[in-house]
């Protein structure tokens, strides 16, 4: 019952699809690792919450068991950290963390264990920078990951993941407005969609029946590729009707046709 309730709210959480977690593999490539914050804009002396996930690259499944350390720095000096070779055996991990000063900070994460075996160190390393909020993965192998859709339509690189990273960046993220809605709505988005995630990838049934729920949705989203917004205005107003338009199908429609089909059984 939990699972279709989830499936209910993918269509009215429309914007939370293009929240960002970053992720980027080791050094060695054993694991790929994503990471988030909550807050998305961490508050300069508030506790941030930062979200690690460890997930095999052969099956994009969360890794379960594994043995790492995290430590924080910022100009070389720990700010947090290295905490103790420790074990996780859900393969994500929250960890609270107080940043004291605005700038670079590096985010530092050894791996040393795998499966309750040991294996040589591994490193992956990603750049907060407090005042912008914004991580950065190493190199070029940032990624704004939109999570419950990758895993329903298996990459990255598919059409439709693409489609949405468009909308996010190329609409959205150009005005304050948009920006806005995402942040307010990310920390929400992240509490349930890297379990929908797990699930899809877990059972190849309910990576189908997400996949078909979202469609419709992102044939609305389209719709902001071919539109030119101007104003704080009109991204209200193009945002507020698509969420209307999502509301008509997936829930109004329905109804509408459930009650002709009780009417015409009477």
């Amino acid at each position: 019952m939990k699972y279709f309730v989830v499936l209910l709210m993918l269509p009215v959480l429309v914007l939370p699809v293009f929240a960002d977690q970053f992720q980027a593999p080791t050094d060695k490539g054993t694991l790929l690792v994503s990471i988030s914050t909550e807050p998305t804009k961490p508050v300069l002396g508030d506790l941030t919450k930062l979200k690690i996930n460890f997930i095999n690259p052969k099956t994009n499944a969360i890794q379960e068991h594994v043995d790492y350390k995290v430590t924080v720095t910022k100009d070389g000096t720990p700010v947090f950290g290295p905490i103790p070779l420790t074990h996780t055996s859900e393969g994500a991990v929250t960890i609270p963390v107080e940043f004291k000063e605005n700038g670079e900070h590096k985010i530092t994460v050894d791996i040393e264990g795998l499966l309750f075996q040991q294996i040589p160190p591994e490193t992956v390393t990603f750049t907060e920078m407090i005042g912008d909020a914004s991580i950065q993965a190493p190199s070029d192998k940032k990624v704004g990951s939109c999570i419950i859709a990758t895993a329903a339509f298996g990459t990255e690189l598919a059409p439709q993941v693409q489609l949405l990273r468009e909308v996010r960046d190329n609409v959205l993220f150009n005005t304050n407005s948009g920006t806005s809605f995402m942040s307010a709505f990310n920390a929400l988005y992240y509490s349930f969609s890297p379990t929908v995630a797990d699930l899809e990838r877990q059972s190849p049934i309910f990576k189908e029946t997400v996949k078909l729920s979202i469609t419709p949705m992102l044939s609305t989203l389209s719709i902001l590729n071919y539109v030119h917004i101007n104003s704080e205005s009109e991204m209200l107003g193009y945002g507020v009707a698509i969420i209307l338009l999502n509301v008509g199908m997936y829930f109004v429609a329905p109804a509408i046709i459930i009650s002709k089909i009780r009417s015409f059984r009477k």
